[in-house]
């Protein structure tokens, strides 16, 4: 960290230096290549899981925050384009119009879709960043995608707060007198914004013009932010399942039907209302804003979005060597582009007279450091009969080379029966903890580095059996490592694992960081699995090991 940025952060947060690290840290995962194994992720881990059980990975919501965000605003954009349709921006019009929407079944439902996916919009985008926060993705690479995700939170509530000024009752009066107070709190212009717009006490229709055309122009510029937010990953989860979406719906639609919005008395310009209904996810701000002054709310929100926008350069993360591309084993076939999570991988033209369809180039900015893009490569084979085995692109922390190294170590170690191999990753359940003489551990960076081929090499080299272990179903610390894992064993994705490699002697099972305890069942089960498999399969396996290692 930079000495301007120690000085800005500790004052921000008027306390020490030492004092304010020492806070996050305690909040934060420790840095890699440890696990992200804080208090709080564990946490949020545990809630995950119980979620998992009711609803499945898939359909769990707070593996899919991200998705639920971009449903909730397609809901709005319906529901707003519907309700924008009958709305009438003038002084008499937007009262009336409002009740009279809302007077019809259609209408009220719709209006009341339109304010619950506002709340839901705001739930699920806080829990997004939270999230993201516990397990310390906001460092390195993803401080792009994390600042962008901060401003997005001013526009989230600027679109939201605005909604509640349309209907021109009660409450949109309350809502409005607070907003230009706290904004007059700013030397802008020297006099009250709202003193502009009004004529004799009352709303001009040009003040509804602009309220309307606010309510639309900055949604838009929100839609932009989430496009630009996802920029840097690829396959970003914008779409949650069908049953999640389904259920999404179906909630939103049962409370419209069970609590549909209402709205207040029109408002009376010369006394404001003595009690209004607050709506906690949006309009919180005023009430925090009459506890304290505008000036201390000012200053709150500038603390809160200076904490978090700097949290990528605050907290101290050990930068992890990227990948190596070595253009004598690069043959340019795009595998690792395809299955970079963060897009750090592009394959250029080849410029030194070698064949091949093209070179990959790591670009160091986006490359997180997880090593599936070697897991891709089509010559990360440990059967390879070379002096060094070197691959077409390479993590320099733990080589293909390293990888077959410990691989072979583990198997000469092995003794008793059913003899298993484990792959693990750095970022799930801890499986060093779990070796074994009887059983060999190897943890990746993620279980995307895995070559398919490993599984087969193990097998042929003495192991009775391979379990596979992971980050959680749709937990992947790195986004896609055990999908594209899964996919590979199944056969349905390139580097595929060889179809005459015997299914049964295989095992995948996804573990978060807090599941250590089940996979050491898993792996009980899985032994006990082997024991029952038939002898010929063993003695073929050990004449396999003679050829392999002999």
């Amino acid at each position: 960290m930079y000495g301007w940025q120690r000085w800005v952060f500790s004052a921000a947060l008027c306390a020490p230096r030492g004092l304010a690290l020492s806070l996050l840290e305690s909040a934060m995962p420790a840095a890699k290549p440890a696990p992200p194994i804080g208090a709080a992720w564990r946490a949020w881990e545990r809630v995950e899981l119980a979620l998992d059980a009711l609803f499945g990975a898939r359909g769990n919501p707070l593996r899919h925050l991200g998705a639920l965000g971009f449903l909730f605003f397609w809901v709005l954009l319906a529901t707003g384009l519907y309700l924008y349709a009958l709305y009438e921006s003038t002084t008499d019009g937007a009262y009336r119009s409002v009740d009279a929407l809302s007077a019809t079944l259609i209408g009220a439902t719709v209006r009341s879709l339109h304010r619950y996916a506002a709340d839901g919009f705001v739930a699920v985008t806080v829990l997004h960043l939270a999230r993201e926060l516990f397990a310390g993705r906001f460092t390195g690479a993803r401080w792009f995608a994390w600042v962008t995700g901060v401003i997005l939170l001013w526009l989230l509530y600027a679109s939201g707060i605005g909604g509640y000024w349309l209907p021109g009752d009660q409450l949109a009066q309350w809502s409005l007198t607070a907003t230009a107070e706290w904004l007059d709190a700013l030397p802008l212009a020297g006099l009250s914004i709202v003193r502009n717009f009004l004529s004799g006490g009352q709303m001009t229709d040009r003040f509804y013009a602009l309220l309307a055309f606010l309510h639309v122009a900055i949604p838009l510029t929100l839609l932009f932010g989430m496009w630009l937010h996802i920029q840097r990953v690829t396959r970003p989860d914008v779409r949650p399942s069908r049953a999640l979406t389904l259920g999404t719906l179906a909630m939103l639609i049962a409370l419209s039907l069970v609590k549909p919005a209402t709205s207040m008395a029109p408002p009376d310009y010369g006394a404001l209302p003595a009690a209004v209904p607050v709506d906690w996810f949006l309009l919180f701000v005023h009430p925090l804003m009459d506890a304290t002054s505008p000036a201390a709310l000012w200053g709150m929100a500038a603390l809160v979005t200076l904490l978090l926008g700097a949290l990528p350069w605050v907290v101290r993360v050990r930068r992890e060597p990227v990948a190596l591309v070595d253009p004598a084993n690069c043959n340019g076939c795009g595998r690792c582009f395809a299955d970079c999570p963060f897009g750090a991988v592009v394959v250029e033209p080849r410029t030194d007279g070698r064949r091949g369809a093209g070179l990959a180039r790591v670009l160091p900015e986006l490359c997180v450091s997880c090593g599936i893009c070697a897991g891709a490569c089509p010559s990360s084979t440990p059967f390879r009969s070379v002096a060094e085995l070197v691959t077409g692109i390479d993590m320099p922390q733990l080589s293909l080379a390293e990888m077959r190294a410990a691989l072979e170590r583990s198997l000469a170690d092995l003794e008793g029966g059913p003899r298993i191999i484990v792959f693990g990753c750095d970022r799930a359940a801890d499986v060093r903890a779990l070796a074994r003489p009887d059983t060999g551990v190897i943890s990746l960076l993620c279980i995307g580095q895995l070559p398919p081929s490993f599984i087969d090499f193990a097998l042929r080299g003495g192991a009775d059996g391979v379990l596979v272990t992971g980050c959680a179903e749709d937990g992947c610390y790195y986004r896609h490592g055990n999908t594209w894992t899964a996919q590979r064993i199944a056969g349905e994705r390139e580097p595929h694992l060889r179809v005459s490699v015997p299914r049964a002697r295989v095992r995948v099972a996804w573990a978060a960081a807090v599941e250590l305890g089940r996979l050491g069942a898993e792996i009980e089960a899985f032994r006990s699995a082997l024991a029952k498999l038939p002898p010929a399969q063993r003695a073929v396996r050990r004449k396999r090991k003679e050829v392999a290692l002999g």
